[in-house]
């Protein structure tokens, strides 16, 4: 069933005066420029004719006609905004599970680097350990080296005096043979000579 309706605007408050608008559209917009008693009101409408109407035929509520455009665009704008939000969850699902994977990956490293430090910090532990160590035995091999040194020096000392023995028995000797080579002479009995007269 169509709600179009048709109601016409006359020059004065009443069926006797002459009609200046043959019918306005029902849910045309008219600007009220005043209320009668008579139950007619003054209007003018978008082309600029100005004459009566009957006041019941004037609503401030839109016709259902209108409501029902007007409720038909709500809803498409209402779809094309579900859409849209639809969009963008899935954006920010997708942006989620991006993110997510991120982390883990993140995490991961993390767990990589928290066990290389581990590995450094030992192996940094182990360079102090071996420095330690390293300058224990260059103390003991200066040490080693200083005792080395003094050992020489008495080999030296013992060897020189080896030699001064040696010289000194060689000495004595040669001085003891010299003595047994005057001293055995004489004391060799001396034979006597008979003479034969």
């Amino acid at each position: 069933m169509d709600d179009v309706l048709y109601a016409p605007i006359r020059s004065g408050e009443g069926t006797q005066y002459r009609i200046l608008h043959s019918g306005v559209r029902s849910g045309t917009a008219l600007e009220l420029i005043e209320r009668s008693e008579s139950g007619y009101s003054r209007v003018r409408t978008p082309d600029g004719i100005e004459g009566w109407m009957v006041s019941r035929y004037l609503t401030d509520t839109p016709i259902a006609r209108q409501r029902l455009e007007s409720a038909t665009r709500q809803l498409a704008q209402a779809k094309e905004t579900v859409s849209g939000l639809r969009s963008q969850v899935a954006e920010l699902t997708e942006e989620r599970n991006t993110l997510r994977s991120s982390e883990a990956n993140l995490e991961a490293r993390a767990g990589r680097l928290s066990e290389e430090l581990r590995e450094i910090k030992a192996v940094a532990a182990d360079a102090l350990n071996l420095k330690r160590r390293n300058e224990e035995l260059n103390n003991e091999n200066q040490k080693l080296r200083n005792d080395l040194e003094v050992l020489t020096a008495e080999k030296e000392r013992l060897e020189a005096n080896k030699e001064s023995d040696f010289m000194l028995i060689g000495a004595g000797l040669v001085l003891l043979g010299i003595i047994l080579a005057l001293v055995v002479p004489a004391l060799k009995p001396t034979r006597k000579t008979d003479n034969w007269a």
